[in-house]
């Protein structure tokens, strides 16, 4: 038996953007009724933003997630790379692309020592992903009180504010991340090899996969898209910031748009561009909710409301998929 056999059938995620044309047509409505205007060119710049920061780390969550396996750490991986990115440029144009490959080298480290941890040391992945987590945590809680660095001003024109019409580079970026993504589940023997450990990790091992392989090359796959989440972040600010990842909530936040896409937490089915619509989604209502000026505690609560609706749904396919 090959390792392709052991794919589940490939189907796409339109309830995502379903509800994601739905939100959009119902919030548009309401802002409208409000006096406001929902489909401006700043609201729609702003959604743009938003979707893209947090869609580069939901991508490297989808493949870890499909892998059956988790990371928690990406939260304190963005922090620590807005502060690589910033302190190695120190506001100089010529720095840049050290800064990026240093971030990027920082960052699959981390993925490495998460997916050593798991694969090697059996640790389990929310245990072994939240303490590397909590050690970068300590390190920048005692290294840092505030702002550190300073971005180079050709990166944070580039991808912090440049955009064509309505669409920052930083989106296309995102694009092209999703892209990447997208082909190496599909058309790579390692995304047919994540899928099938997602799946049935005991399974995949007999067909002759490498499943500790697999799941440490997504685990560095994860972080690297959590430093590039920190190099753009760090470009929109100016600076590094040693708490922007967790002040953000990307780590839950990232994991929340891979469960509204359609991934399944138990890993082997699912896909990036699903996730992409999760993103849109729950940038979609901070948009909306910013018009209407509604209270941040009342936006959390609608936010967690949607992400246990969706997790319910998916629980109940399975089960009668199942029975």
């Amino acid at each position: 038996m090959s390792a392709l056999s052991l794919l589940p059938a490939r189907r796409s995620v339109p309830g995502v953007f379903v509800a994601l044309t739905l939100t959009l047509t119902i919030g548009w409505l309401v802002v409208l009724l409000d006096g406001g205007q929902l489909f401006n060119q700043s609201t729609t710049v702003s959604l743009l933003h938003v979707a893209a920061g947090l869609g580069l780390v939901a991508v490297g969550q989808t493949l870890v997630i499909l892998g059956g396996s988790l990371d928690l750490s990406v939260a304190y991986v963005i922090s620590l790379s807005t502060l690589v990115a910033a302190e190695t440029m120190n506001g100089s144009d010529g720095a840049v692309l050290p800064a990026i490959g240093l971030v990027l080298v920082v960052s699959a480290g981390v993925g490495l020592l998460n997916g050593l941890l798991v694969t090697r040391f059996r640790v389990n992945a929310f245990i072994a992903t939240l303490g590397v987590g909590l050690l970068l945590k300590g390190y920048l809680d005692n290294g840092y009180d505030g702002p550190a660095g300073t971005t180079a001003p050709s990166l944070v024109q580039a991808l912090g504010y440049q955009r064509i019409g309505p669409v920052p580079v930083s989106f296309l970026l995102l694009i092209a991340v999703t892209a990447a993504a997208w082909f190496a589940l599909s058309r790579t023997r390692f995304g047919h090899h994540l899928v099938a450990v997602g799946g049935d990790p005991e399974v995949a091992r007999l067909s002759g996969v490498r499943n500790d392989r697999v799941l440490v090359t997504a685990h560095v796959l994860c972080s690297m898209c959590a430093g590039l989440a920190g190099i753009y972040l760090a470009s929109r600010l100016g600076s590094g910031a040693p708490r922007v990842g967790t002040e953000g909530l990307y780590d839950l936040e990232s994991i929340a748009a891979v469960v509204i896409g359609g991934t399944a937490l138990a890993g082997g089915r699912g896909g990036v561009i699903g996730t992409v619509g999760g993103v849109l989604l729950l940038a979609s209502i901070d948009a909306i909710f910013n018009q209407l000026e509604v209270d941040a505690f009342f936006k959390q609560v609608i936010r967690g409301v949607i992400i246990i609706a969706a997790v319910a749904v998916y629980a109940r396919r399975a089960m009668r998929k199942a029975a």
